[in-house]
């Protein structure tokens, strides 16, 4: 149905006289021209341009608005003993790290030391890189040797001395190792350092030989690929010299 040509219109009905003769609005005319609107609501229930426009704006307002009700869930902490999944074989052993024992309920057999120290004990000092024992950011000492915890099972080390990084030292208490670090900037992203540092501080125990390239050679296993190499081996000639 159209709209009567009276109401779409009656802004031009004024302009023109039937002597062809233009006819100007005085103000107060003007001023109901301009606030007339292009298409009223009939009866019907119709609605105007301005009407549906108006709705949209609304309608778009509460959409965005709806995720901020649904902001922050709720998260829970990971808890210490996790239920086995069906057909997983899991174990209950007690690991000994940094002179504190960690039971551990419902083991998988199959968790590696490196997934077992940062997911179940959350000591993350010890990095994830690789995980598949190529490039020592996750090496740790058991029994005081260096080991690639990726490539180790946590139910292996029940009774060992397990050390990481948090066991060197504080940041109140600096290990000689780590504070040469500092001292000769061993580091740039620091996503190696930890490893770095454990393979140095076990070296130092290690028979080699008193040269730089005797140092490259034992630190071979721990890739850093920003390339401080020249800066850790100070580190580690520093700290064996003392």
């Amino acid at each position: 149905m159209t709209d009567s040509p009276n109401l779409r219109f009656k802004h031009l009905s004024a302009r023109f006289s039937s002597e062809s003769q233009e006819a100007v609005p005085d103000a107060d005319e003007r001023q109901s021209i301009d606030l007339e609107p292009l298409a009223p609501e009939d009866s019907k229930g119709r609605f105007s341009r301005r009407s549906f426009l108006s709705g949209l704006s609304a309608t778009g307002i509460l959409a965005g608005a709806a995720p901020l009700v649904q902001a922050a869930p709720t998260v829970e902490p990971a808890a210490q003993e996790e239920a086995p999944p069906a057909g997983i074989t899991t174990a209950n052993i007690t690991l000994r790290i940094n002179g504190k024992d960690y039971p551990l309920r419902n083991l998988d057999t199959r968790a590696t030391l490196l997934d077992t120290l940062r997911e179940r004990i959350h000591l993350t000092g010890t990095k994830k890189g690789c995980d598949h024992g190529q490039c020592g950011a996750c090496t740790v000492h058991v029994n005081g040797r260096r080991v690639n915890s990726c490539l180790s099972f946590s139910v292996m080390h029940e009774g060992d001395e397990i050390t990481t990084i948090e066991g060197i030292g504080q940041p109140s208490n600096l290990h000689p190792m780590q504070a040469a670090f500092v001292e000769h900037d061993g580091y740039q992203c620091g996503y190696c350092t930890s490893g770095q540092i454990m393979s140095a501080v076990a070296l130092l125990k290690e028979p080699i030989g008193p040269t730089d390239e005797d140092i490259k050679h034992a630190m071979a296993g721990n890739i850093c690929r920003c390339g401080a190499y020249s800066n850790i081996v100070a580190a580690v000639r520093q700290v064996r010299q003392a």
